[in-house]
């Protein structure tokens, strides 16, 4: 089996519910961290580097995010769950992104090392 190439992202980020009809605050658009944007009929999910984030919202802090290299082809199965279930056997909790291209895995900072440990068995991370 060939393992997945994973590369560990830079930022610090953090993950925050906006309420579904708050305007989307203006980001950065110009450099060059991670961020993302989903809007429900319940929910805005924001991920971004924390000074990026309005006051007042929920918001958990601290997560290190995880690029499965790609693009990754539609018609794959199984990328994801591949890569999850390893962690959901060493109990670390995630939140995951997916994108046209690849799919991305936060973890929280302070179970970055346990997180990769349990990844090792299913892919290299290029850190």
């Amino acid at each position: 089996m060939n393992k997945y190439k994973l590369t560990l992202l830079p930022d610090l980020l953090v993950i925050c519910r906006l309420h579904s009809d708050f305007p989307i605050p203006e980001l950065p658009l110009h450099e060059s961290g991670f961020y993302s944007v989903t809007r429900t009929a319940d929910e805005v999910s924001l991920v971004c580097r924390e000074e990026s984030i309005p006051a007042g919202f929920p918001v958990e802090k601290a997560f290190r995010l995880l690029k499965v290299e790609g693009p990754l082809d539609f018609s794959l199965t199984g990328v994801l769950a591949s890569l999850l279930k390893p962690l959901a056997d060493a109990a670390i909790p995630v939140f995951t992104i997916s994108t046209y291209d690849t799919d991305y895995i936060l973890v929280r900072d302070s179970q970055l090392d346990q997180a990769l440990r349990a990844l090792s068995s299913v892919a290299v991370v290029n850190r």
